[in-house]
């Protein structure tokens, strides 16, 4: 499976916005990333879109989770980022070239497209048990402590 950088970037965002007390600037978030602001905000907004953040206007706006961190899975920001349908999309090849089944006799799923189908369930339930808020402890877990003193005082200021 492959997933655009967007959803890298979303997840880090929403790890950040989960301790953030007052809104926090796309502008600082793509600045403490590193990433073009412009491209971050299509993320945000995506993000938005999906009800995930709040957008928040004016001088000292900026963006906030809509719900505690541990009410958001990996899997809500996946899917807000990019989009919900499945990694494989099954075509039919069974029923082409010069040994093609018949429509009629395709009467069972391409086993095939089961299996990719069952992969995908299984990559996705591995998401949704994972909440933004348990990510955010395992960066707290794992980054020095003065690290996370100085983003938080950065990102306020």
């Amino acid at each position: 499976m492959k997933m655009t950088g967007g959803v890298e970037w979303g997840l880090h965002c929403c790890v950040v916005l989960s301790s953030a007390t007052e809104p926090v600037a796309a502008a600082k978030l793509a600045e403490l990333h590193d990433v073009s602001a412009t491209y971050l905000a299509k993320q945000l907004q995506l993000l938005s879109r999906a009800g995930l953040v709040r957008s928040t206007p004016g001088q000292l706006g900026g963006y906030l989770l809509t719900r505690p961190a541990t009410e958001i899975t990996v899997l809500d920001v996946v899917e807000a980022i990019d989009g919900p349908q499945p990694a494989f999309r099954c075509t039919e090849v069974r029923q082409r070239g010069p040994m093609a089944v018949p429509p009629e006799r395709c009467d069972t799923p391409c086993p095939i497209a089961a299996v990719m189908d069952t992969a995908d369930r299984a990559w996705r339930e591995s998401l949704r048990v994972v909440t933004i808020g348990a990510l955010a402890a395992t960066v707290t877990a794992t980054t020095p402590g003065e690290l996370l003193d100085r983003a938080r005082v950065w990102l306020s200021a």
